[in-house]
């Protein structure tokens, strides 16, 4: 196992520091200061299995789990916009929750923070065009005097959002989009695959998508694939009551944010060849496999795991398996960094002694990612009507998780286990089965984007 912890530099970045909340309850935040130097990533770089069973093929999982440091009291400062829908289906309870989580924001921004704040309905509006909260009060006043109107333009409102956003982009700043919406996009692109693609482009100028879906008639598939592919978190409000706390936790992360700009290129040896991402979609060219994730949070871990096919090796013999390289900002030292480790592997006759071998870390890590996909496996036979086969997937993969559970000694996945058995005893109820879905659904996203709520 290699874990690193360094201080490396590259090019000196302009950066004023950073700091995190965690609850609806924790104190006010830190304004923008200058963070106390040499603070770094700790970014592990490992094999699933380094030792593999001789004379067959056989796959390979490589994982990159990468921990932000401790942000201190500080902060480095937000360009954030909120993006909100008020469309008519947002009357009453929920605009007037809306609006309260939003006032909340405003009272933990600080005077060197950006803030723009765009609704839409029918049509899009820039209520607070992006300026530095110099004025909190004229921008509450601005939210406050929101009412409900018209249908739901979504696509619209995200692009209007990240419009906003350029327009102060500093890459060492933390640069974020909140949108929450209780219903479809019907005016205008509407379908998951249009979402996602403007949240690859958000993602490539370096702004994660956050996206609260609110109540029983969004479209969660459409709000999960905009995040992911953004590398922005979901989250899920049945009732209007939930939605300052989402957005509690929501800021915690941004204001927790200790590197980004975080590119890691695995570049795999002659014979090796790279399958695909678990959970996250990675970018294959031949044997190079690379993928960006845009933030990196103060105490928190991402992981990031890659399949790759082995061709069969003799007992006794290794061979090398691939290059890995980390590339990332760390806003604290103002300075880029990088972090670069070989990778091998052995073979041997034995199946004991290859478990014996397995990095457990690592394959409980594998396990939960080829078990999420199995969930979202069962989401899909169930929107098929096939009600028993999605029963059956899910009691198999409970199952599944129980026995890896108890191999790998991993209360994670004895909890995943409980989790998929709970979501097998309800799936066949219709009554129940639009929040269970969106329940899932967010489930399966928090998992995938290693989402700390």
């Amino acid at each position: 196992m290699s874990r690193t912890q360094l201080v490396s530099s590259a090019c000196a970045l302009a950066l004023v520091g950073l700091a995190g909340i965690r609850s609806p309850a924790a104190q006010p935040i830190a304004g923008p200061g200058p963070l106390p130097k040499g603070p770094d990533l700790i970014v592990d770089i490992d094999v699933g299995e380094p030792i593999m069973i001789a004379d067959q093929d056989g796959r390979a999982y490589i994982e990159i789990a990468i921990t932000g440091f401790d942000s201190a009291d500080t902060r480095a400062p937000v360009n954030l916009a909120l993006v909100i829908d008020r469309s008519g289906s947002m009357r009453g309870d929920r605009l007037e929750k809306a609006k309260t989580a939003a006032l909340m924001v405003v009272d933990r921004l600080g005077p060197e923070d950006v803030l723009s704040v765009v609704t839409f309905d029918t049509s899009v509006e820039v209520l607070v065009p992006a300026g530095k909260v110099k004025d909190p009060a004229a921008i509450q006043r601005a939210i406050m005097a929101i009412s409900d109107r018209g249908q739901t333009a979504l696509y619209d409102g995200v692009n209007t959002g990240l419009g906003q956003l350029r327009e102060h982009l500093v890459k060492t700043h933390v640069n974020r989009l909140i949108l929450l919406s209780d219903g479809q996009a019907n005016v205008g692109p509407s379908s998951p695959g249009e979402l996602a693609r403007l949240g690859v482009e958000a993602g490539k100028l370096g702004i994660p998508v956050t996206t609260i879906g609110l109540g029983l008639g969004y479209n969660e598939d459409l709000m999960t694939q905009l995040a992911l592919s953004s590398d922005g978190n979901h989250g899920f409000a049945e009732t209007p009551a939930q939605l300052e706390t989402l957005f509690a936790h929501e800021l915690g992360d941004v204001m927790s944010v200790v590197a980004n700009d975080v590119i890691i290129e695995i570049e795999l040896a002659p014979g090796i060849t790279p399958v695909r991402g678990l959970n996250r979609p990675i970018s294959i060219d031949g044997r190079k496999a690379q993928l960006k994730l845009n933030q990196i949070y103060g105490k928190q871990r991402k992981n990031v795991i890659v399949e790759v096919a082995v061709p069969r090796g003799a007992a006794g013999k290794s061979r090398k398996l691939a290059d890995v390289q980390v590339a990332y900002r760390n806003l604290a030292t103002k300075k880029t960094a990088k972090v670069a480790e070989p990778l091998t592997v052995a073979f041997d006759r034995s199946r004991a002694v290859v478990d014996r071998k397995a990095n457990q870390r690592v394959m409980v890590g594998v396990t939960e990612a080829l078990a999420n996909e199995r969930q979202k496996q069962a989401i899909a036979l169930r929107d098929a009507g096939k009600r028993e086969a999605a029963r059956k997937a899910l009691e198999e993969n409970a199952a599944y998780l129980r026995a890896e559970g108890k191999k790998r000694g991993s209360a994670k996945l004895d909890s995943f286990a409980a989790e998929a058995a709970a979501d097998a005893e309800e799936v066949e109820d219709d009554a129940s089965w639009n929040a269970k879905r969106k329940g899932m659904t967010k489930s399966t996203h928090a998992k995938a984007a290693s989402q700390s709520w």
